[in-house]
């Protein structure tokens, strides 16, 4: 199945990293849980039906509340289309993180993934970054018993390059299904990387260039995680981990923006900021992770503002959040 045709209605995908309670603990209860169903049920009121998980989120616990969510409604499974990463190891062996995508690692994560989700298949599984020792053949060994078992219906990556993609790919029975990268107006490195080709400042972007080209020519989805930025340009006055006095002034002039442009559309600023991804034609679906009903809610006139965005506003937006013309 082409990620270009998913079995899904909308193209905003929800993460649930910020479910099942805090970090740390292996523990959730019924209150976690009720939690979760709200959330998915906001969401599911403006027509998501794509669900992110990884293995880490949460120590297990996001995916662990969310299959009792699944568990209490009958047939809800199947309405629902569930992704999630593998490959990150947090804790373990001595050491506070490490990358694993090995075959053994694969599998056996993929397991307990099946088991916290209380299903029997995901619908894509995510590479969830690269791992240095990885080996392509294996894991694409790996990756075929997977599918031909129906284990999963799809394979992709997240944090890849392009390179790296069609190193994975040669060895890969169906194609990349996905890479998910951190895309947003706050971190245009994605932007940059192709309006600074052939430009001095391109030096200082880290967006490994073409690889939006390399997704389009293969029919890869690009999913972008932290699409909002963290609410710095909806509402949130503290970046996150800083204090109010670390706004740049690009931070502040793209947020007034952002609000006159909702305002004009009748619309939020959550749907400015999402509508500003998805106008470009890589046709970005932005993974939104708020875990406030309120504010997934006010995502729903995304789409409605990329299909509406002229291509002065989008560049006023991107201006705005560079603190400079573009060159």
């Amino acid at each position: 199945m082409s990620a270009r045709e998913p079995a899904s209605r909308s193209r905003l995908v929800y993460g649930c990293m910020g479910l099942g309670g805090p970090w740390g603990s292996s523990h959730y209860g019924p209150a976690e849980v009720d939690h979760a169903a709200a959330v998915i049920e906001a969401a599911r009121s403006i027509g998501i039906d794509r669900f992110d998980h990884a293995d880490i989120y949460r120590g297990g616990t996001s995916e662990s509340v969310f299959g009792e969510v699944i568990a209490r409604s009958a047939g809800l499974r199947g309405q629902l289309w569930i992704q999630s990463k593998v490959g990150i190891r947090l804790g373990e062996d001595g050491l506070d993180a490490y990358y694993d995508l090995s075959a053994a690692a694969i599998r056996s994560r993929v397991e307990g993934i099946l088991a916290r989700l209380r299903t029997d298949y995901l619908d894509l599984l995510l590479l969830h970054r690269p791992d240095p020792l990885l080996d392509p053949a294996e894991v694409g060994a790996a990756v075929v018993r997977l599918l031909e078992e129906g284990t999963i219906r799809a394979i992709g990556v997240s944090n890849f390059s392009a390179a790296q993609m069609q190193a994975l790919a040669d060895h890969l029975p169906v194609p990349l299904a996905a890479n998910q990268l951190e895309l947003s107006l706050g971190r245009p490195d994605f932007i940059e990387s192709g309006i600074l080709v052939n430009h001095p400042g391109g030096a200082a972007v880290s967006f490994p260039h073409g690889t939006l080209e390399h997704c389009a020519r293969t029919g890869a989805e690009v999913q972008a995680w932290s699409p909002l930025a963290g609410g710095r340009f909806t509402g949130r006055t503290t970046p996150p981990g800083g204090s109010p006095d670390d706004r740049t002034r690009a931070d502040l002039a793209t947020a007034d923006l952002v609000r006159r442009m909702a305002e004009e559309r009748d619309t939020t600023p959550e749907a400015v900021v999402l509508g500003w991804l998805m106008r470009h034609p890589a046709r970005i679906a932005p993974v939104i992770g708020s875990a406030t009903p309120e504010r997934i809610r006010a995502c729903a006139g995304a789409e409605d503002v990329a299909q509406s965005m002229s291509r002065p506003e989008w560049y006023a937006l991107l201006t705005a959040a560079r603190g400079r013309r573009v060159p």
